[in-house]
């Protein structure tokens, strides 16, 4: 029973045992708590992927969704007049439950953030970044609450409001860390050189606001004012934060060296983790701090990466971002209630809000101006810097709890951090498009810069080292020499774990040039290798790039394109293993590929190692080098003449064979087209007129079945095979595609690739550089080969890695 006295309510919960309390018994089910609370949860899980589902499409984040879940089950809608199912749901005896556990949840996903947080970064911040962010901190707080202190000062409005507006002005000036990595990661644009500059900006506004809000909140505490309980209110705080630091952290630093060279944490050290997790949350209670401080101050000190920020990021964050970070949301959701809204006091706290919103994109292009960051870019981190998200809702709870704010002022404040995400991030995603700038002004494939080819440009992203050997033995047979460089841009896959913000490093150049004893020695060593060589004729510049590999698209791409590649080599996601059996190392990296393929700059090739560890060392033994055979599987189409083109350049390496097999559909051989590519090979075939180690093959076949029967007689006479990833429609591949299992490899590369197709030959698909047709605005010809030189200007976020 409850009965309401004031705006006060009492609960009398029945304390008997409720295992009686099902169907077979005569009884209802719900009046059981934890059978209400399951129901609950997943009633609550189910309504937010449903919306999140139906507002997808038009370009809303999962944030906008979970909260409107609450807000559709709360008092503005269904539990409007307490209505039946509201009642039946969510009693007020079930509130507790739910809520309670919607905060044990959100103290874990404050703990995930502090472990993705590196406090290191905040003193390798740009200085852009850092003027950038002061500027939007100072802004968003002095104008909203100069403005606030005008309208409550001028406009009649209601004594709760006219209480509660510097409050909702200040916390305009937040810019959570936390929200922004979520949208971020959303809008998949996390690699992107505004996001992570909307990165550093966060992270170093986040610090600013978090200090001054636990300051905020110990001086509230102190309801008598007294001198003595400020001392005692900061020197518990002072304690709290001491025995995270020299206590907790050195001890989990001991045990990280320990456990240094495991790649996982032992399930006993998890576990004191967690407890620890626990009882920092405790202590931040009993201080009368907020019980998440504890805990994201405990993340913040553990050391992030592996092992032990990498083990808690893959153990625990799938379940905390997916089940219990939405549903703190959906709970903050579902304390909203319309009805409670002053219409005039709406329009004040709207007015109040928009204004803010332009003041802080106002103050990014004002400081952006002085740090010379296009204005179209500012306009953009100006929206990202605006999405609201977990932060501001756990301190408008908080603040609600507090009654520093009323029912109204939270409902308006909550609604507000759904109709600013629900404008913003549409905004960002049509005014935003990074793939727009990967695309190729003129043409820099194989084909099209043979004649006057004078430095070959390369760059392979490396994953696994297992395909070292393969990947050295392409460069390998690139061909270096006096007349035609190579150079080198090889770029170190590395998965965003333990971490938030993504890293793209730019190694200096001695740090090719001698072994160390850091996780790429072998990457270093092959390079090392390859360099002495060709020594004079080979060059190489390495990166690594540290990112969610499902957005590392970005990086590659922009690398490309700042270094005028001729052509990208890309790891496949499937290894081949000794004992024939086949591994997928990471189906992220499968993705990444479509992703590349589909904006990059330049050719692409997909490089298949099926060596499974037994690729040729062709300079292992200079004194008896062995012969590297390559083939080329020609059909017709301009990837089959990019794959030509570049075995063309092979064929000038004294141990490089090439032999180049064209396909023909009988009575076709005579077609206009198949003439025109007919008399292409004959112009590289003319190319390389004298060397014997390029030969040509016609094979004139019936169907698909008796080209799948040749090449399989074929290809194990090669070391490499090199075939085009699309190609002109014909009869010969017909039913093939309804097999394809890897669309990234077009129909001839699936087939070669397949578990079920015997060989260990590796193989190369290739897709020629795609040139998309637009208007060069502004840009004559002479500027645009002025942009060809000058392009070397690395605009990016690159930390240069000084310890290796």
């Amino acid at each position: 029973m409850n009965f309401e006295s004031g705006t006060y309510k009492f609960l009398c919960q029945n304390p008997r045992n409720y295992d009686n309390y099902d169907i077979w018994h005569s009884a209802n089910p719900l009046h059981n708590p934890r059978s209400l609370f399951l129901l609950q949860y997943s009633l609550l899980s189910i309504v937010s992927q449903f919306i999140f589902l139906c507002i997808q499409p038009l370009g809303q984040s999962s944030i906008v969704a979970q909260i409107l879940t609450g807000v559709l089950l709360g008092p503005s809608f269904l539990g409007h007049k307490k209505l039946l199912i509201s009642n039946a749901l969510f009693p007020p005896k079930g509130s507790m439950v739910i809520e309670t556990t919607a905060a044990f949840g959100a103290m874990f996903f404050f703990f995930i953030i502090g472990v993705r947080m590196d406090p290191a970064i905040l003193w390798k911040t740009e200085k852009k970044a850092m003027i950038m962010s002061a500027s939007v901190f100072l802004f968003t707080l002095i104008i909203p609450s100069s403005l606030s202190y005008l309208l409550t000062h001028t406009v009649a409005m209601d004594k709760s409001l006219s209480k509660s507006l510097p409050f909702i002005a200040l916390s305009q000036s937040f810019t959570a860390f936390t929200a922004i990595t979520i949208v971020l990661n959303e809008l998949k644009i996390l690699n992107t050189d505004i996001g992570r500059l909307a990165m550093s900006i966060s992270m170093f506004a986040d610090i600013i606001g978090f200090s001054l809000a636990v300051i905020f909140f110990s001086v509230i505490q102190n309801k008598t004012g007294s001198f003595v309980n400020y001392i005692r209110i900061f020197s518990s705080l002072a304690a709290l934060v001491l025995s995270i630091i020299f206590v907790m952290r050195p001890m989990l630093i001991a045990v990280s060296k320990k456990l240094k060279s495991e790649k996982h944490v032992s399930e006993w050290f998890f576990v004191c983790i967690m407890i620890f997790v626990l009882i920092a949350g405790f202590l931040s209670e009993s201080i009368g701090q907020h019980y998440v401080m504890g805990p994201l101050l405990l993340g913040i000190a553990l050391p992030e990466g592996p092992p032990i920020g990498t083990s808690l990021i893959a153990k625990i964050e799938a379940f905390t971002y997916a089940f219990f970070y939405p549903i703190y949301l959906t709970i903050s959701g579902m304390k909203t209630n319309i009805f409670k809204i002053d219409y005039k006091s709406m329009w004040i706290v709207c007015f109040l809000v928009v204004f803010s919103v332009a003041v802080k994109i106002g103050a990014v292009m004002f400081s952006g101006y002085y740090t010379k960051v296009p204005m179209k870019e500012c306009f953009v981190i100006g929206l990202i810097l605006n999405t609201r998200g977990a932060a501001e809702l756990l301190v408008y709870n908080l603040w609600r709890g507090s009654k520093l704010i009323s029912e109204q002022e939270f409902s308006l404040v909550v609604f507000s951090v759904i109709a600013v995400n629900a404008i913003i991030i549409p905004l960002i995603k049509i005014l935003y498009d990074p793939s727009k700038q990967y695309h190729p002004i003129i043409r820099s494939s194989i084909q099209h810069t043979t004649g006057d080819l004078d430095v070959l440009r390369i760059m392979v992203c490396v994953y696994r080292n297992e395909n070292i050997p393969t990947m050295m033995n392409l460069l390998e047979v690139s061909h270096a020499s006096e007349e035609s460089n190579v150079r080198v841009i090889a770029l170190i896959l590395v998965e965003l774990l333990g971490t938030s913000r993504p890293l793209l490093v730019a190694h200096q150049p001695h740090d090719i040039l001698r072994c160390t004893s850091s996780k790429s020695t072998q990457v270093n060593h092959a390079f090392y290798q390859y360099i002495e060589h060709n020594k004079g004729y080979a060059t190489v510049e390495l990166f690594t790039s540290v990112s969610n590999l499902e957005t590392t698209n970005d990086d590659v791409c922009r690398i490309a394109i700042d270094r005028i590649a001729n052509i990208l080599i890309l790891p496949f996601h499937k290894q081949w293993e000794i004992d024939g059996s086949v591994e997928v190392t990471n189906k992220s990296i499968q993705y990444m590929n479509i992703k590349v393929l589909n904006t990059a700059p330049c050719s692409v090739g997909i490089l298949v190692d099926r060596s499974a560890n037994h690729a040729k060392q062709l300079f292992s033994n200079p004194t008896a080098p062995l012969t590297y055979q390559v083939g080329v599987f020609f059909i017709g189409g301009p990837d089959d003449i990019e794959a030509l083109a570049y075995s063309s350049r092979m064929c000038r390496h004294e141990n490089v064979k090439v032999t180049v097999v064209r396909f023909l559909e009988y009575g076709l051989e005579n077609s206009i087209e198949k003439r025109r590519e007919g008399d292409m090979i004959g112009e590289y075939r003319n190319l390389n007129r004298g060397n014997r180690r390029f030969k040509t093959v016609d094979e004139v076949i019936k169907d698909g079945i008796e080209m799948s029967k040749r090449i399989k007689k074929r290809i194990d006479s090669f070391d490499l095979v090199m075939v085009g990833k699309e190609h002109a429609e014909s009869a010969l591949l017909q039913g093939y595609e309804e097999w394809s299992e890897c669309p990234e490899l077009g129909v001839i590369g699936d087939m070669l690739s397949s578990p079920d197709f015997e060989t260990k030959t590796s193989i190369l698909i290739v897709q020629q550089q795609r040139i998309i047709r637009r208007k060069l605005s502004k840009m004559t010809h002479e500027k645009e080969k002025d942009y060809l030189l000058h392009s070397h200007a690395f605009d990016m976020q690159i930390r240069i890695d000084e310890k290796k």
